[in-house]
């Protein structure tokens, strides 16, 4: 019968499918955990432990208004986060095609290092797995489809090392004290909502300018020259992250909501939109 025949067919390809998909996944997981071993091998031990605010005297005004409205004097600084996040992802340079992802995140805040690792639905029963990850001053960028085969990978060069560093520390935010003076952040006043943080790991260093709403909140971060790839070359960029939707988290007033975009003569093109979901902190002691 012909339709017994089919009927095999189908199942025989569900079952590859299945198991390309499981194979894959495994794999993925593996990769993971060792970017998540790499990040913890590379941690130092944070010398102090909680927030004194006689820390802020002779920031500008803007960020003493930031760290007096997001914590609370004794704060205990943050050494690891884990979260996770739902959102969208633009898939096109030029259009609109989103897709709905999930991902979890692990962050180390000394020596800087974070792991984001995605699931992006391109299509029922197809998912892209994309690691983007700073990791002990190395860059990391690379997809696989059903997390087995490559469908991008770029090298750690200094322009992505870069754009990876930028992305952690625009993201300080959910981790507030990482932003603190004797973190390692030096600030420079530029005006009562505006102020540049400079930021250095190794031999990489990246400037960012926050942007502080009327509540003293960070409302977003920008940098004039984030490298992207535009047909085949790298191109210094604006780019910019909004943040919106404050609540405490641990004693800290946190954004749950955020977007990020590149800055085009066009206008803005957004092609990250999440929300946490969920967020757990690990302190110094």
């Amino acid at each position: 019968m012909w339709w017994k025949v089919i009927v095999v067919a189908f199942v025989v390809l569900a079952f590859v499918i299945t198991a390309v998909i499981l194979y894959g996944t495994n794999r993925w997981q593996s990769d993971t955990r060792g970017l998540h071993t790499k990040i913890g091998a590379a941690r130092i031990p944070l010398t102090r432990k909680v927030y004194d605010p006689r820390e802020l005297e002779g920031l500008p005004a803007p960020v003493q208004r930031y760290f007096h409205a997001v914590l609370k004097e004794g704060q205990p600084l943050v050494a690891a986060v884990s979260m996770e996040h739902t959102g969208t992802f633009n898939m096109s340079e030029t259009g609109e095609q989103w897709k709905p992802f999930r991902s979890t995140q692990r962050v180390i805040t000394h020596r800087p290092g974070f792991v984001w690792d995605a699931r992006i639905s391109m299509a029922p029963a197809m998912t892209v797995h994309v690691h983007d990850a700073y990791v002990a001053g190395e860059g990391i960028l690379t997809a696989k489809l059903f997390g087995l085969f490559t469908v991008m990978k770029e090298p750690s060069t200094p322009e992505l090392v870069q754009g990876e560093l930028m992305r952690f520390f625009a993201e300080a935010a959910w981790y507030p004290t990482v932003l603190l003076p004797g973190q390692g952040v030096v600030w420079e006043a530029i005006d009562d909502r505006l102020a540049r943080a400079t930021l250095t790991d190794g031999t990489t260093t990246v400037k960012l300018v926050f942007q502080f709403d009327a509540q003293g909140l960070i409302n977003s971060v920008r940098s004039d020259g984030r490298y992207r790839k535009v047909d085949g070359a790298l191109v210094a960029t604006p780019w910019q992250g909004h943040f919106w939707n404050y609540h405490l988290r641990d004693g800290m007033l946190i954004p749950l909501d955020g977007e990020v975009a590149w800055l085009l003569p066009e206008g803005s093109k957004p092609y990250w939109r999440g929300r946490i979901q969920r967020i757990e902190y690990e302190y110094a002691n």
